[in-house]
């Protein structure tokens, strides 16, 4: 090929014009293309005639110089020393069709700036500046995913200055979560990934203002291998924790310090073998489960000790055991194909009393008897003797006469050593009665408490009466009533017999009253005094 050179002005149009956009660093438009796929750079104007020349430069993203990639003219072309094999000009009839864009095959390292330049001769050179960014995805595991493996969709792109978000969505068209990366790399992982989660998935990159396009949209087939498991090979075991603690008391269940994908917890069952799935949480799909299986019991007081932290990976827990809920807690953190492991065996220690007739029971119960190295009752006084016994594994019970002796009253301690050295204890108060006061069952003060009950109901009778007698007299003012009368100190409702047949014939069986002017005032009649016939 005849080589072309550059007249002179137009070479010191060049480096001019490369200079300001240097300077400036801005462009015309974005484009966004995945590596190794054909892509072309557009640069057009109206048909043109006469003599036209045509440079397309190229300045590699963190660099000051622009370099030459192709320049051509009515005539022929020339490529410069940044062009690539595959490169050429979308038209080679640029002149009459007034197309001037670029088409190649770009690599990772093909991002940055890339100029048109068109010199029309006598008239000004007009340029056009095209930021170029490259798209790189790396998928892992190997495809196909194996069943309960956890994909990662890596994403990155150059230079990152050229967009503005990396997005990926379902086969289902969901958003799904991702993170950008120290280095810039946008991170998406789906764990546990099956036969319902193949499909093809979007990635979807927003370019910066200045761009002709909004989005960019890239699709990725991503199959699942059914039949075959997810081999996680690399296990870090780490220290295992032996503790104990009173029930329903928090005490921490801990992970590995290192950010995982998800977190499962295992539950061995005090003095038990069998393990069950007691707790899961995915970070990346947000989703959690409390056991796997309904016939398992999950422990009531479980918890994730720092749900924020949690979203980003950091997994702890928070357990207030029962005593049957003991036992050994296994932890275990997935990163990609790596598992942390971290186990946490937990005894638990409750006291309770039971009264019978004759004695109080003290009953110390303890769980996960395996580690646990001796249990044992202690009174406050150190000189009192108190004797315990145990009548089945994990029960040790002391006794305590009734009625309570002074001398008996007080702490009594269970104290439990684990065969670690750690001691844990747990306080039972046992207090005498309330002292009885003796005036309490003095006659002098049940004597008017039982002389008001008696005054009560008869306050109540006689104010009955008073009220019907008023209520009668004010209906009937002038009818006579017949009552009873006073002898001496004490009050009949009914006259004596004996008096009534002694009496004279002629004589009134009855004391009369009669009103007087005064409101509630009887005068009282002669006995022997004749009635007026």
């Amino acid at each position: 090929m005849e080589l072309f050179f550059l007249p002179c002005p137009l070479f010191i149009a060049l480096l001019s014009v490369s200079g300001a956009a240097s300077a400036k660093e801005d462009w015309d438009d974005v484009v966004v293309t995945k590596e190794n796929t054909p892509v072309t750079l557009a640069c057009s104007d109206r048909a043109l005639t006469g003599s036209v020349k045509l440079e397309w430069l190229w300045k590699p993203d963190g660099r000051d110089a622009w370099s030459l990639v192709l320049s051509a003219n009515q005539r022929q072309e020339f490529r410069g020393g940044a062009s690539k094999a595959d490169m050429r000009l979308a038209d080679p009839h640029f002149q009459t069709s007034g197309d001037f864009s670029l088409r190649f095959k770009p690599r990772a390292s093909d991002g940055g700036r890339y100029s048109c330049l068109v010199d029309l001769g006598e008239k000004k050179a007009r340029q056009r500046v095209t930021l170029l960014a490259i798209l790189r995805v790396a998928v892992g595991p190997a495809l196909p995913v194996p069943a309960d493996g956890t994909l990662r969709l890596v994403t990155e792109v150059s230079p990152s200055e050229a967009v503005s978000e990396v997005a990926w969505f379902s086969p289902r068209d969901l958003p799904l979560r991702s993170e950008t990366l120290p280095s810039g790399a946008v991170v998406c992982k789906l764990p546990h990934f099956g036969r319902a989660d193949q499909g093809n998935y979007t990635c979807q990159v927003r370019p910066r203002a200045g761009a002709r396009r909004h989005h960019f949209l890239f699709t990725y087939g991503i199959a699942a291998d059914v039949s075959k498991a997810a081999n996680f090979t690399s296990l870090t075991n780490g220290t295992a924790v032996s503790t104990a603690c009173l029930s329903r008391t928090p005490v921490p269940l801990s992970c590995t310090a290192v950010p995982g994908d998800y977190v499962l917890l295992y539950w061995q069952r005090p003095d038990r073998r069998d393990m069950d799935r007691v707790f899961a949480y995915d970070r990346w799909r947000r989703d959690r489960t409390d056991g796997t299986d309904r016939t398992v019991r999950t422990p009531s007081r479980l918890r994730l000790a720092n749900p924020a932290a949690a979203k980003s990976g950091i997994f702890s827990f928070v357990l207030e055991p029962e005593l049957q809920e003991g036992g050994v807690y296994l932890c275990e953190v997935f990163l990609n194909d790596h598992v942390f492991s971290h186990a946490t065996r937990i005894s638990v220690l409750r006291v309770y009393a039971q009264s019978t007739p004759s004695m109080l029971v003290l009953w110390c119960q303890y769980s996960e008897r395996s580690q646990v190295k001796q249990v044992s009752w202690a009174h406050q006084n150190q000189s009192y003797r108190l004797t315990w016994s145990s009548s089945a594994p994990g029960r040790l019970t002391t006794e305590v006469p009734l009625p309570l002796r002074p001398g008996a009253a007080g702490n009594y301690t269970c104290a439990l050593e684990l065969r670690t050295g750690k001691v844990i204890r747990a306080v039972y108060t046992v207090t005498l009665p309330p002292a009885v006061n003796p005036s309490l069952s003095s006659p002098v003060i049940l004597f008017p408490l039982s002389g008001l009950g008696l005054l009560v109901p008869l306050v109540a009778v006689a104010l009955g009466v008073l009220l019907w007698k008023r209520g009668h007299r004010i209906t009937r003012p002038r009818a006579e009533q017949s009552l009873s009368h006073h002898s001496g100190e004490v009050e009949n409702v009914y006259e004596n017999p004996e008096d009534l047949r002694q009496a004279p014939g002629q004589s009134s069986v009855y004391m009369d009253l009669k009103p007087t002017n005064d409101d509630d005032v009887y005068k009282e009649l002669d006995r022997y005094e004749q009635c007026p016939c």
